[in-house]
């Protein structure tokens, strides 16, 4: 099986489109298609479905898709080891960030770490709002991902690295009932407006079920997915959001912004690390791994991070 044949699969699965594809690889198309043809041959499978919008893979495919994606990080990988030998450790490190959660926090820290530590290892980085980071972990495209949630999930194996509570970003001028230790009961919000992420996002997942399991509704006024823009309509007191310390503390602003502590309930969530079950680690990538794990810990650890308990 030629490798070069299967990730021209990958690159047209990719595209969704064959001749897309051809002009991408400077191949053909005939050429390309005949390469197509002889791997639905091989595996005795309908690859993909074509139709005049392009070409999506069929179930047989899509399962293929996945293993290539897999295999070919491993050829990379295999090249990179071979060429280099016993030396200094080396290579790519892909690891994802929830833009929502302490991951995007331990950034900067986990790259000064690699970089003073580790320099022979290029390290990519991503905070993305459209990616569904487990997947990626799981078809190889990522080697780990900071993310909330605990798992199980197939294909993939978590570390618990701590829990987060959320709390109330909101604007400096808006008059909110609180505690002398700036705590707000969450039935006092419910006439708040609320800038929140959309709903397939965890975060957003924890804030509907503390609502709901209290029997109230929150008045939620826009979906953001950008902090920055997040940051500028707490400021302009366009509405206010609820997030994890670590995310909160980022974006407040001194005299335009607040945070306050949420209670009854408190509300929480488990960021672990993920890492896939089926694609094998690389030196480098168990290197990265240990000194992001190491930095999570400590900063849950630390006093600096209010509503953050380290996992054991």
């Amino acid at each position: 099986m030629d490798i070069r044949r299967l990730q021209a699969f990958v690159k047209i699965i990719d595209l969704g489109s064959i001749s897309r594809a051809a002009d991408l690889l400077n191949i053909a198309q005939p050429a390309l298609s005949q390469q197509l043809a002889a791997l639905e041959s091989a595996f005795r499978q309908k690859l993909v479905i074509r139709s005049k919008s392009g070409v999506t893979p069929t179930i047989a495919g899509s399962v293929l898709y996945r293993h290539v994606q897999i295999l070919s990080k491993q050829f990379d990988r295999a090249m990179v080891e071979i060429t280099q030998g016993a030396g200094p450790l080396v290579g790519k490190v892909s690891v994802g960030l929830s833009p929502y959660s302490a991951g995007s926090t331990l950034s900067v820290e986990l790259l000064r770490r690699i970089r003073e530590e580790l320099p022979g290892i290029i390290l990519h980085l991503t905070e993305s709002f459209d990616d569904i980071y487990s997947e990626l972990v799981m078809t190889g495209r990522l080697d780990m991902a900071v993310i909330h949630g605990s798992g199980p999930m197939k294909g993939v194996s978590f570390t618990p690295l701590m829990k987060e509570e959320f709390f109330l970003l909101a604007p400096q001028a808006l008059t909110i009932p609180h505690d002398g230790d700036n705590t707000v009961q969450l039935a006092d919000i419910t006439d708040i407006p609320l800038l929140v992420p959309p709903k397939h996002n965890f975060v957003r997942k924890a804030i509907d079920m503390a609502f709901m399991r209290k029997g109230l509704e929150p008045k939620i006024v826009a979906e953001i997915e950008a902090l920055t823009t997040l940051q500028g309509a707490i400021q302009e007191g366009i509405g206010s959001t609820i997030l994890p310390w670590s995310v909160a503390s980022r974006i407040a602003v001194e005299d335009q912004s607040r945070i306050y502590a949420l209670r009854n309930p408190v509300i929480s969530e488990n960021v672990s690390l993920c890492i896939p079950e089926l694609v094998p680690e690389t030196e480098a990538s168990v290197a990265v791994r240990e000194r992001l794990i190491d930095l999570a810990r400590a900063m849950a650890s630390s006093r600096n991070w209010p509503g953050t308990q380290a996992s054991t």
